[in-house]
């Protein structure tokens, strides 16, 4: 960062990691104050927040509310790539910058979405059990099926649905793709098949979610689409829990409708104790974790917090949501440089 940020108050919010010496180094480069908080409500995060210029967000809900209450708030930085914790639309009227890391973890993501997927189609996870148990039960997981042969379908090629359609190809899976902004089968995705949402369900044994979470793809995999899916099908989520109704999910799961699921995301987080999925042993979970490797980890937070001192220089960050607030005066447009 060129230049001192003397006065530049940087707040972190919430946050679980387990050390913050990248944030602290790159702050302390511009000049700027760094605060580590732990608020658990928003009431807490607005009075630890009372005089913060950018705030650094993990699960905390940045609402108009919270916003109005930080007069001095220009940017809020997000660590992760999706940002429906934050009123995205209230901070724009606000004149108040929203930052994200939306291509940070590509590698990561879609490394842990071939394993989820592979663990589930090879029963691994039960086989474990059983195994520690003093049971040796193939029948339990019977059939299994190699990869050659077998379809693998990715809901959304973004970056993280075309790496994950890539190592899947290398597996022997046939890819196909269908994303949101596609027109089935007009172009391919970097040589993937672009297909339909309903032919991708009806043909693929692995269905593997690369979404954002949106008000288009809340609930995007619903009852009617599992419905669709092969009873031999396994879904995989590693993008949203939003992005699966869980309730219809577990029934087709009951029903035997579908083989199983490999779930890294929730709608509600952390997974409640004793939740209907943990019931099943045809799921694996994971704790929201698809996104760490030691490598995306540094990224992430190096990225975030450079976003939101970007901001606070009076300059464009690499990444912003709502970039139609930087030719707007906002109500605290003063460049601190």
């Amino acid at each position: 960062m060129a230049g001192p940020m003397t006065g530049v108050r940087v707040v972190i919010t919430e946050c679980d990691h387990d050390s913050f010496g990248a944030e602290h180094e790159l702050a302390g480069a511009a000049g700027a104050e760094l605060v580590l908080t732990q608020s658990t409500t928003s009431q807490e995060l607005v009075a630890n927040a009372a005089d913060a210029d950018a705030i650094l967000v993990q699960y905390a809900q940045i609402t108009a509310e919270v916003m109005d209450a930080l007069p001095r708030l220009r940017v809020v930085g997000r660590y992760g790539v999706g940002v429906d914790s934050v009123d995205v639309a209230a901070a724009t009227e606000r004149g108040i910058a929203v930052c994200n890391v939306p291509d940070y973890g590509t590698e990561s993501v879609s490394d842990h979405a071939i394993g989820l997927a592979l663990a589930a189609a090879r029963g691994i996870p039960r086989l474990d059990r059983g195994l520690r148990a003093g049971s040796f039960d193939l029948p339990a997981v019977r059939p299994l099926f190699q990869t050659r042969g077998r379809v693998f379908g990715i809901v959304g090629m973004g970056l993280i649905g075309t790496a994950t359609a890539r190592k899947a190809a290398g597996l022997g899976y046939e890819v196909i793709g269908y994303d949101i902004a596609a027109t089935p089968g007009a172009a391919t995705f970097h040589g993937f098949a672009s297909v339909s949402l309903d032919e991708l369900l009806e043909r693929a044994q692995v269905v593997s979610l690369h979404t954002p979470l949106t008000d288009v793809t809340r609930h995007l995999i619903g009852a009617a689409q599992l419905a669709r899916m092969r009873p031999d099908a396994i879904l995989v989520n590693t993008s949203r829990g939003g992005v699966v109704d869980v309730d219809a999910l577990v029934e087709a799961l009951r029903t035997g409708s579908i083989l199983g699921a490999a779930i890294d995301v929730h709608e509600t987080e952390p997974l409640p104790v004793g939740h209907p999925l943990t019931q099943f042993d045809s799921v694996v979970l994971t704790p929201h974790l698809a996104w760490y490797t030691e490598e995306s980890y540094d990224e992430l937070k190096r990225r975030t917090i450079g976003n939101v001192l970007e901001v606070c220089a009076g300059r464009p960050p690499r990444d912003i949501v709502n970039p139609e607030v930087l030719g707007a005066p906002g109500r605290n447009s003063e460049v601190v440089s």
